[in-house]
């Protein structure tokens, strides 16, 4: 399956914000991005040979685009896939924007994300593809598979023991989402409610996605 391989923090540049794609390296110094890198190093602007240029305030369909790019490159996914989420979004009853973030946020490789067995959603990805994640003890190796309220996703019994899961469970200061409820050392997590906006702490604004694809 076709994906993004190159230096994803080229992406958070061109969206000028932090997209926690890295892992330990975006809440470090050496992001680009970081409020905290001043000198003349930093290269908080877009990529590219003009792209100190591109800063200037845009169009409102510019806006749309980059809104849309964002959340596409925040959770990991290609154009038509993100596209054809969107498409059942429209079809649900409820916001369109709201049920796209759900929808999200309901991945089985984010879900490994919040629980915070990978440092970035592409490390959670990983273990999911890899077969190290299960859901209601059964073993799934579709990163794109939606979880339902009450499912149990958990960890297999080998992957509990690897250094680089132990590793984030234990430094990364990230706690799972309301929507969900740890459980048996934080190596199992169960879907206790459907995820709210309210509870989506990813700046999208949604809005804008739906204004695009509305045209």
């Amino acid at each position: 399956m076709a994906r993004y391989t190159g230096p994803v923090c080229r992406l958070c540049r061109r969206e000028r914000t932090k997209l926690f794609l890295k892992g330990e390296r975006c809440y470090s110094l050496k992001c680009p991005v970081s409020e905290a890198v001043t000198d003349r190093h930093s290269r908080a602007y877009p990529p590219g040979e003009h792209g100190r240029d591109r800063m200037r305030q845009g169009s409102e369909y510019l806006a749309q685009l980059r809104e849309k790019q964002k959340a596409r490159r925040i959770y990991g996914l290609l154009e038509r896939q993100f596209h054809n989420l969107y498409e059942e979004a429209t079809h649900q009853a409820g916001i369109t924007g709201e049920n796209l973030l759900r929808m999200l946020e309901l991945r089985l490789d984010n879900v490994a994300f919040r629980a915070a067995w990978g440092a970035s959603r592409a490390q959670a990805r990983q273990l999911v593809r890899h077969g190290h994640v299960l859901v209601n003890s059964k073993r799934v190796t579709i990163p794109s598979y939606r979880v339902r309220l009450g499912d149990k996703i958990s960890l297999v019994p080998a992957a509990r023991e690897a250094f680089t899961v132990r590793r984030n469970l234990d430094t990364l200061d990230r706690q799972p989402p309301l929507w969900l409820e740890a459980a048996d050392g934080r190596f199992e997590v169960r879907v206790a409610a459907l995820p709210e906006r309210q509870q989506i702490d990813e700046p999208v604004r949604e809005q804008l996605i739906v204004e695009l694809y509305s045209k």
